[in-house]
């Protein structure tokens, strides 16, 4: 699925000292709607292209399994038995990714639900036309929808969903746990140095001796402008999200593309979130649940996770104001002025 943020990152080094024979190279693909780019630093560019195709399969062979474009797509035929009472065997892979996805329902206070695709769907077709929703067609779409109606067999590795017509999307979490499978995969084939941007969602790995880090962008909400401080990353994910692309203009009301789901309502916050942590899993979802959660309990929801930072940026009389968990600016680019 489509899903543009407001992130990028720089293709500048920021210290060339041991540099030694390391080189970077970049690769690209189209991948899940959106262009993937794979960077890694290799004294060995057959090696490295070989790597990057070989991760490059590995991400359509994921896709297959999270779609909910694709007709066959394993998610999309388990969502045809919903409403059965039928238990669904599944692969590992889809009972891991909706175990996390139902995770971060329940701990977000309800603002992240994988079920809402009748409604998201609904807004799609609003954004195209150009015209809000019927209000009834959201309504009748939110009772085909609840986390809670996932349920799983641990040990037969089965899915049951109990409401018919269930229709589940992945889109504000797939592409964090794709990209961060692409870095593991890479580590395996032996390029800790490399970095994976999945149309936004970035895993930035390990670098070379000589280098600090990976350096990366932020959009200012509702803008192309960037922050003045970059982050510097290693070893993290980063992601952003913002309505910047996607969005739905009514009578001077902004819609964005995130759907609260406890409203069926998209969000008309002016807003963009940015979240650090150590997966690209977790950046991926609690960016959505950031966007939605009033300013405070995001902020209480962050603090449930272990090394996970935020920025909450918000304009203000057209200029930014910025909520931060403690140790979010640790993450800045120092500057020799600092």
């Amino acid at each position: 699925m489509l899903n543009k943020t407001a992130i990028t990152f720089l293709f500048i080094p920021i210290c060339v000292t041991a540099f030694s024979q390391y080189k970077k190279y970049n690769f690209q693909q189209a991948k899940m709607g959106s262009p993937f780019n794979i960077v890694i630093y290799s004294i060995d560019s057959i090696k490295a292209e070989k790597a990057a195709v070989a991760t490059f399969k590995m991400i359509d062979t994921l896709n297959e399994i999270y779609s909910d474009y694709l007709p066959e797509s394993e998610l999309n035929m388990l969502c045809r038995k919903s409403g059965t009472g039928a238990w669904v065997k599944v692969s590992a892979t889809l009972f891991s990714i909706l175990q996390k996805a139902c995770y971060a329902g329940a701990s977000s206070f309800g603002s992240f639900d994988i079920t809402m695709s009748p409604v998201i769907r609904l807004w799609r077709t609003a954004r195209r036309e150009k015209k809000l929703p019927d209000e009834d067609s959201v309504f009748a779409a939110k009772q085909r929808t609840g986390y809670q109606f996932i349920q799983f067999d641990k040990v037969q590795k089965r899915v049951r969903l109990q409401k018919p017509d269930m229709q589940l999307d992945l889109g504000g979490i797939a592409k964090g746990e794709t990209a961060q499978k692409a870095y593991i995969r890479l580590c395996h084939l032996g390029f800790p140095f490399s970095l994976i941007d999945a149309g936004g969602d970035i895993v930035a790995g390990d670098v070379p001796a000589g280098l600090n880090g990976w350096r990366v962008a932020i959009n200012l909400p509702e803008t192309e402008d960037l922050m003045n401080q970059r982050l510097l990353l290693r070893k993290k994910a980063v992601t952003t999200s913002g309505d910047i692309y996607q969005y739905l203009d009514i009578n001077g009301v902004r819609y964005s593309h995130i759907i609260n789901p406890v409203t069926g309502q998209a969000i008309t916050n002016l807003r963009n979130v940015t979240v650090i942590s150590d997966n690209g899993t977790n950046a991926d979802w609690l960016t959505k649940a950031c966007s939605i959660l009033p300013i405070k309990k995001a902020l209480q929801l962050i603090k449930k996770f272990q090394s996970t930072e935020v920025q909450i940026a918000v304009l203000e009389n057209d200029k930014p104001r910025f909520f931060r968990s403690p140790g979010f600016t640790s993450y800045f680019e120092k500057t020799e002025v600092e």
